[in-house]
């Protein structure tokens, strides 16, 4: 699923500016917290796409309980 493969480069690509910014440089903490805004909007695309898969299924009912 390229979405996913997506949101797991956005956090490779934020690990460098993370340990900076927890280093001190308030630079890096900026980059840090706008990567953090597109990796939130990439989760919501994977989120999206899983739900389009089960939507997909179609639904099932159980069988009736035995009693």
């Amino acid at each position: 699923m390229t979405e996913y493969d997506s949101l797991k480069q956005l956090v490779a690509e934020a690990e460098d500016d993370v340990n900076k910014a927890m280093g001190g440089n308030k630079a890096a903490g900026t980059r840090v917290r706008k990567k953090m805004q597109e990796i939130k909007s990439a989760a919501q695309e994977v989120r999206k796409k899983i739900l389009e898969g089960r939507e997909g299924e179609g639904t099932t009912t159980p069988p009736p309980a035995a009693g």
